[in-house]
């Protein structure tokens, strides 16, 4: 079993010139087997003239979840089972209550569910955040068939763009119609960073750098 680790992220502005939203998303591709759709993380607003900060914390601790999706958006979970890389679990139902099996050691470098509730269902990947009861999802397979299975390899790569199209918990079912800002993966990075976010006057282009 790999070590759990934390990544604290401080995204900061001061006099950016123009309102701006930056939202933070895992969209990268993933290996695996299921057809998925990434989840927005976190979306913050940033004002034209001071200082603004938002503070992102990561926690590698995977999960499972039974995801409940109104209008597009993740509003909540069923059920969750945390997991580790290399493990599987399974979904069952028993009359109206959904379970995660208890996880046993599966395909090394990958994360399995597979669905046993007897009709199509969604399950999504997240991550426990520090004090929530469930996980925060990142990745949803929406419509797995019973007795099929989705088989991932997530890495942490988040990504960052400027967009005020989204909010927090929507799936992402296309293309972010904006330029990736940033990409990293958070495996690689120390505990805590700090991320300036500026925007070049004449050009009108965001960038983000180390502070």
């Amino acid at each position: 079993m790999s070590t759990v680790f934390t990544r604290n992220m401080i995204f900061q502005s001061n006099n950016l010139g123009t309102e701006a939203t930056l939202l933070l998303t895992f969209n990268g591709p993933v290996a695996g087997v299921g057809d998925h759709s990434p989840v927005v993380w976190r979306v913050s607003t940033f004002g034209k003239s001071g200082p603004y900060q938002m503070r992102a914390t990561y926690k590698s601790q995977l999960a499972f979840t039974k995801p409940q999706v109104e209008n597009g958006n993740v509003v909540g979970a069923a059920t969750a089972v945390e997991i580790n890389v290399g493990q599987q679990t399974t979904l069952t139902k028993d009359g109206q209550v959904f379970s995660f099996s208890a996880p046993i050691a599966g395909s090394s470098g990958f994360l399995r569910a597979t669905n046993d509730a007897g009709l199509k269902e969604d399950i999504a990947i997240g991550f426990m955040s520090p004090g929530q009861l469930l996980p925060t999802p990142t990745l949803i397979f929406e419509g797995v068939g019973d007795d099929s299975n989705v088989t991932a390899q997530f890495t942490p790569i988040l990504r960052a763009y400027v967009t005020s199209d989204y909010q927090e918990t929507q799936i992402l079912r296309g293309e972010i119609h904006s330029p990736m800002l940033w990409d990293e993966d958070l495996a690689a990075l120390p505990e805590t960073t700090t991320w300036n976010l500026t925007r070049d006057a004449a050009s009108g282009r965001y960038s983000i750098t180390r502070a």
